[in-house]
């Protein structure tokens, strides 16, 4: 039993934890810039009769919700830590709402694809009129908006699941605004007011899968359903197979938020086995196969009883 160990989770945990709370300005400059452009684009679809400035202005709405909940979720979070530490009820922090909040981002998003197609199809029976020279001014400007939020918030997208949410809706609402363009055009060149809701179903129907896979990915978080890079029987076999365990039960896998996953287990051992170097294999083989840094393992001598007694 003379092995050592020591409580070092390992490196990158907080640093990825804390990958939304970094891009915090950067989510605020297209907070503001995106949320101003929703009212300029809002009244120009109104002035103009055009379903897919309408279309693209909802989505925008959708964009200043989002930003703002992924805002809120990262300073409470934040702020939490902070203040409570470890010494609070909420023995995990606030960090879920990160999740939370692009869940939400999913279900706004979903909302107004479903609005916009019911009245394309609607438009498509009776085309309305529609002032082409305005529409293309607002569609332009609104264009500009959404490039310079997607270069801000590019690169955190790809280090946390609440700046991937806003990204997401930015890049949505970009492609967007490249089809009002269009519309715009082929009104004023052609007359062809029919591709005024041809464009804004086209920008619902782009937006559904998205949001979809946006939806699945924070409704697995709030499931606390294992990451897919593991196999919950790979790993317990793995765990098995390590020196001295006889039994794995008890095992779970969950994220609790962007790039901080955690595991739990029961390690049976046999009665006389260095628990210690049981211990310190099972951490290692987390981290090096499964990147993960933060694991909670209860090592059992065979003779002990009683945990086979739990019903979930």
């Amino acid at each position: 039993m003379g092995h050592g160990h020591d409580h070092d989770h390992g490196p990158g945990v907080a640093a990825g934890m804390r990958a939304g709370a970094a891009y915090r300005n950067r989510l605020a400059i297209a907070f503001g810039l995106i949320g101003v452009f929703f009212v300029v684009e809002a009244v120009g679809g109104v002035v103009t009769n055009s379903l897919s400035l309408l279309s693209d202005a909802g989505h925008m709405l959708t964009d200043v919700v989002g930003l703002g909940m992924a805002l809120a979720a990262i300073q409470l979070a934040t702020r939490f830590e902070q203040r409570h530490g470890s010494s609070t009820s909420h023995s995990f922090g606030l960090y879920r709402l990160e999740i939370l909040a692009a869940f939400v981002n999913a279900l706004l998003l979903f909302g107004v694809a479903i609005w916009v197609l019911i009245e394309a199809a609607r438009r498509f029976v009776d085309e309305p009129e529609v002032l082409s020279t305005p529409m293309l001014v607002v569609a332009t400007l609104g264009l500009a908006v959404n490039l310079v939020a997607f270069m801000l918030l590019r690169k955190g997208a790809q280090e946390s699941l609440n700046v991937e949410g806003a990204y997401v809706e930015v890049l949505a609402d970009t492609v967007g605004s490249v089809g009002v363009v269009v519309a715009a055009l082929s009104i004023a060149w052609f007359g062809w007011t029919w591709t005024d809701p041809l464009i804004g179903a086209a920008i619902g129907l782009w937006i559904l899968p998205r949001t979809w896979r946006l939806g699945r990915k924070s409704a697995r978080v709030l499931l606390q359903a294992a990451p897919d890079h593991v196999a919950l029987d790979v790993l317990h076999d793995e765990l098995a197979d390590l020196a001295g365990v006889v039994d794995v039960h008890d095992l779970h896998v969950w994220t609790l938020t962007s790039d901080m996953e955690a595991a739990s287990a029961h390690l049976m051992v046999a009665d006389g086995a260095d628990s210690h170097a049981v211990l310190d294999q099972a951490r290692q083989l987390l981290v090096d196969r499964y990147g993960i840094g933060h694991g909670t393992f209860q090592v059992e001598p065979e003779s002990h009883t009683g945990c086979h007694d739990i019903t979930w």
